[in-house]
């Protein structure tokens, strides 16, 4: 028991930030100058004028041009929505998400964008726009898509089937909260790097500790749910402040606190854990 306390005693927490670990704006912010910019040619630095769809007319011709259709706009959810805010992020005009949720963020951003490119800022994304953003972008992997959680879960592995069981998947990136094969609850969760690996195998709870801090790392640990050595099912506010841009030095963290917390008060000593891959 002695040993067994010993490693718990380390813990485990995540990795060090990369960069200079400074909080920002979730949106780009453009602050004018006051002298316009004479328009250019897309050139693939990002900062191009024109686009498909924004040709200026031919001199003389007066007729009215209808305005383009609206893809997306404020209260609109979905996978577009939420490749949207992934290609927003490429292009350094949305810092969080994406969340699949057209929220006042992504209208800002979407505003920023137009009218850096000289189209009318309307914050709502029509097709000239997304035209526009198509071409500076590359089409977003499904972890870019899924930076911040979110994802369906796999099919539960079979040794979930029976008892209570903490169900970790390393490749959906979730945990399910199993009774007697039924799922009661679904979170997502990142794992350690490659050089401190989470463990897979069939391990069970046995220690828990509300308000544990790493001896190791010097660093919180909430909910810390210990399975297997130090490494544990804990809380990560790194993980939800930068999701799967992180990792840990080898724990299952959660980033959703409300969740966790209630995981926390349904979770016994001896209750199962399995990872798998």
């Amino acid at each position: 028991m002695a040993a067994a306390v010993l490693a718990v005693v380390t813990g485990c927490t995540v990795q060090a930030p990369e960069g200079d670990g400074k909080r920002r704006s979730p949106v780009h912010i453009e602050i004018p100058d006051g002298t316009p910019s004479p328009a250019r040619t897309p050139d693939g630095d990002g900062d191009g004028g024109g686009g498909p769809g924004t040709a200026p007319a031919p001199p003389g011709d007066d007729r009215p041009r209808a305005a383009p259709r609206v893809l997306w706009s404020r209260g609109d959810t979905g996978h577009d929505v939420r490749e949207l805010q992934a290609r927003l992020r490429q292009v350094a005009w949305l810092f969080d998400g994406p969340t699949g949720t057209y929220d006042g963020p992504t209208e800002k951003a979407v505003s920023g964008f137009q009218g850096k490119r000289g189209l009318p800022r309307t914050g709502r994304t029509d097709t000239v726009t997304w035209q526009r953003l198509l071409g500076m972008t590359h089409e977003p992997g499904k972890w870019d898509l899924y930076l911040m959680g979110g994802q369906p879960a796999d099919p539960p592995d079979p040794r979930c089937a029976t008892g209570r069981v903490l169900c970790v998947d390393k490749t959906s990136r979730t945990l399910r909260w199993m009774i007697d094969g039924r799922t009661v609850s679904t979170m997502a969760v990142r794992f350690g790097s490659q050089y401190t690996p989470t463990r897979e195998g069939v391990f069970s709870v046995y220690w828990k500790s509300r308000d544990h801090v790493s001896t190791l790392y010097d660093s919180p640990m909430p909910y810390a749910m210990f399975f297997s050595g130090g490494q544990a099912v804990h809380y990560s506010a790194d993980f939800a402040a930068r999701g799967y841009a992180g990792a840990s030095h080898g724990c299952v963290n959660v980033r959703d606190e409300a969740a966790i917390a209630g995981l926390y008060a349904q979770v016994r000593n001896g209750d199962k854990v399995v990872v798998s891959r």
